[in-house]
């Protein structure tokens, strides 16, 4: 199946000034950024067609593909000056790179590369800037068997903040740990039909447009998932997940866990 990445917002939360004009889905994460994570482990479950929509800062992602270099994460024989690859990552994948616009919402960027998904019964679409170990396959297979137009992974609420219950009086009646409420979050990995462009208007959402209309109408699913998911919102998550990648702590990179799967 094909895998929408929309990579073009301007990730205010993560830039360090005006000067810095990297797209946050290139901020780094080890040794690769984070979209380069995102799509190992599509690829890693045999996802290897990507639509890149791009806006804010696409030169940055078209140069980190166009001038790619393999060994920085992959295993090689250096003989007679000639560099020998032992394992590849991103050899087997196809990269269309689509510019959608600086200030689109992600609706229109959806909207803007449709004609690429060559009238592909169902797709997949992230955020490309958040990382987790969910079951992909069977939360595609789940959607497949739906009669539904849209699949949305959601997550438990991830706040550190507490919710107070008030009294008319003012009285405190309790306190919540947000996460312990029955809330879910949307947690970017989407399965799509066709469908969907139906409830996209013009400069419209996905979420508030297109998934919402769906849901209206009964035709949007949730996979819920409480395993690891870890939002890149701002500079702190970001050096959060690089730090645990340093101590090897990385539950999201399920191609090392599972071995080399489709990926190489």
């Amino acid at each position: 199946m094909k895998v929408v990445l929309f990579c073009g917002g301007y990730g205010m939360r993560m830039r360090n000034g005006a000067s810095d004009d990297v797209p946050k889905p290139m901020a780094m994460v080890g040794p690769r950024p984070l979209i380069w994570h995102v799509m190992r482990y599509y690829a890693h479950y045999g996802h290897t067609e990507f639509i890149l929509c791009l806006g804010y800062g696409a030169d940055h992602i078209k140069n980190f593909f166009l001038n790619y270099e393999e060994t920085t994460s992959n295993d090689f024989v250096l003989r007679g000056g000639r560099t020998e690859l032992l394992s590849t990552d991103i050899a087997s994948w196809t990269i269309t790179f689509v510019q959608t616009g600086i200030e689109s919402p992600i609706g229109e960027r959806l909207r803007r590369v449709r004609h690429h998904l060559d009238g592909d019964e169902m797709f997949l679409a992230n955020y490309a800037d958040v990382l987790t170990d969910a079951p992909l396959p069977e939360m595609i297979d789940r959607f497949a068997r739906r009669d539904a137009g849209a699949s949305m992974m959601v997550v438990p609420p991830q706040s550190s903040f507490h919710c107070v219950d008030l009294g008319e009086d003012g009285l405190v009646g309790g306190i919540t740990a947000v996460s312990e409420l029955p809330l879910w979050e949307n947690g970017g990995y989407f399965v799509l039909r066709q469908e969907i462009f139906d409830h996209i208007p013009e400069n419209g959402d996905l979420v508030a447009d297109g998934c919402a209309q769906l849901a209206k109408r009964g035709r949007l699913v949730a996979h819920q998932h409480r395993g690891f998911w870890k939002p890149t919102d701002t500079v702190k998550e970001r050096a959060a997940l690089d730090d645990a990648y340093a101590r090897g702590d990385r539950p999201w990179a399920v191609w090392e866990r599972d071995g080399a799967g489709a990926s190489a």
